[in-house]
C-alpha cells in the first residue's frame, strides 16, 4: 500500500512541479492579482519548446541558472515543507480556477489511476520501473545520481526507520 502512496505522491509530485517550474519563480508565492496566470505561464512551459535537454544544450548557462535556483527552492522547502505544501496548494487551486475543465479531467485520471494501481499494484509498479528505466537510457548520468540518492536515502532509513515512515504517515492531508 506504501508503493500506491509513493506513486500517487510521485503524480502529484509532477504536477505540482509542473506548475511550480511553469511559473519560474522559486520561493514565490501566487497572487491573484498577478497580470500574468499560471495558466498562461503553464501553456508557454508546454508550447514546442522540446525538452528540457534540448532547452539546456541550446542555452546552458540559463539552464545552470535554474539548476540553482531549484536547488535553492529544495533546500527552502526541506527547511519548511509546509509552506511549500501550502505554495503548491495555492498553485494548483488557481490553476483550477483558471483552467477548471482540464482541472477536473486530471482529478479525474488520477483517482483512476489510484484504482488501477490498487486493483493492480504490480502492474503499477512495472510501469514505474519501464518509466526509470526509458528515463536511465535517455540520461545516464542522472539516473546514476537517482541510484546513489536512494542508496543513501536505504542506508538511512536502514540505520534510522522512524525518519522513514510511509509516506501516508507523513502526510495526513492527502487523501
Amino acid at each position: 500500500m506504501s508503493n500506491l502512496h509513493i506513486g500517487l505522491a510521485g503524480v502529484a509530485a509532477i504536477l505540482c512541479v509542473s506548475l511550480a517550474s511553469a511559473q519560474g519563480l522559486p520561493g514565490a508565492t501566487v497572487h491573484s492579482d498577478s497580470s500574468s496566470s499560471v495558466v498562461a505561464q503553464a501553456g508557454d512551459a508546454d508550447s514546442g519548446k522540446g525538452s528540457m535537454a534540448e532547452r539546456c544544450k541550446a542555452n546552458p548557462q540559463r539552464c545552470e541558472q535554474k539548476k540553482a535556483r531549484m536547488k535553492e527552492r529544495q533546500a527552502q522547502c526541506a527547511a519548511d515543507p509546509e509552506k511549500c505544501r501550502a505554495e503548491r496548494k495555492a498553485r494548483f487551486d488557481e490553476y483550477c480556477k483558471q483552467n477548471p475543465q482540464r482541472c477536473e479531467e486530471m482529478k479525474a485520471k488520477m483517482k483512476e489511476r489510484q484504482a488501477q494501481c490498487k486493483a493492480n499494484p504490480e502492474k503499477c509498479r512495472e510501469e514505474r520501473k519501464a518509466r526509470f528505466e526509458e528515463h536511465c537510457k535517455q540520461n545516464p548520468q542522472r539516473c546514476e545520481e537517482m541510484k546513489a540518492k536512494m542508496k543513501e536515502r536505504q542506508a538511512q532509513c536502514k540505520a534510522d526507520p522512524d525518519k522513514c515512515k510511509p509516506t501516508n504517515d507523513r502526510r495526513p492531508d492527502s487523501k
